[in-house]
């Protein structure tokens, strides 16, 4: 059985847990204090960061690689394409949402109030960019859910909580990130903590 060690406001295993719901496979979460990290964490990933997925001898963390792995071992549904194209620009886009969105998370968390204004502004100008799609299609790779969508949400999810104000013309994102929340798995993966982080 997998097990993973998970950050209960953490937006990177939110993903993780997100895709273990969507898989319906059997599994173990335990839950992280991140002020009180157990000893073992720093054992099992140098950064002594979560999330951690522990199966048998295997020792993975990033939840992107981490997600990757949980999908080659249970391919039903599929998140990643099985086209190697695609699968590379799949690859390519999840990048980029680490560089231009997912890396300001931490100055609006814990860096200065300066830090944080120019950081809200980072991630409200990139998604404004990305908004128009959702007005041709309903995912981010076209139709079908994919492991694009599952590493976006936990940052649509906590908008509000981040103090990021959407412009109007976002709304196509908006309506896209309401579908997204709606889905079971991630309702499942939801933990207490996260819940209360939208109104």
């Amino acid at each position: 059985m997998m097990t993973l060690y998970s950050g209960t406001t953490d937006p990177f295993s939110q993903r993780c847990r997100n895709v273990l719901y969507e898989k319906g496979m059997d599994f173990q979460i335990i839950d992280v204090d991140m002020y009180n990290k157990p000893e073992d964490l720093a054992v099992m990933n140098p950064y002594n960061q979560v999330p951690v997925l522990v199966e048998r001898d295997l020792v993975l963390y990033e939840s992107n690689i981490i997600n990757e792995y949980i999908d080659d071992r249970f391919p039903h549904p599929q998140l990643m394409p099985a086209d190697p194209v695609m699968r590379a620009r799949a690859r390519l886009f999840l990048f980029r949402f680490e560089k231009e969105l997912f890396s300001n998370i931490e100055a609006i968390e814990k860096g200065s109030q300066k830090a944080a204004e120019k950081a809200r502004t980072v991630i409200r100008d990139n998604l404004s960019q990305i908004a128009p799609v959702f007005s041709k299609q309903k995912h981010m790779l076209g139709e079908e859910f994919s492991m694009l969508d599952v590493a976006i949400a936990p940052l649509l999810w906590r908008l509000d909580y981040y103090d990021i104000q959407m412009p109007k013309q976002c709304a196509p994102l908006m309506k896209y990130a309401e579908r997204l929340f709606s889905r079971p798995a991630f309702i499942e993966s939801l933990t207490p903590s996260e819940k209360v982080m939208r109104k």
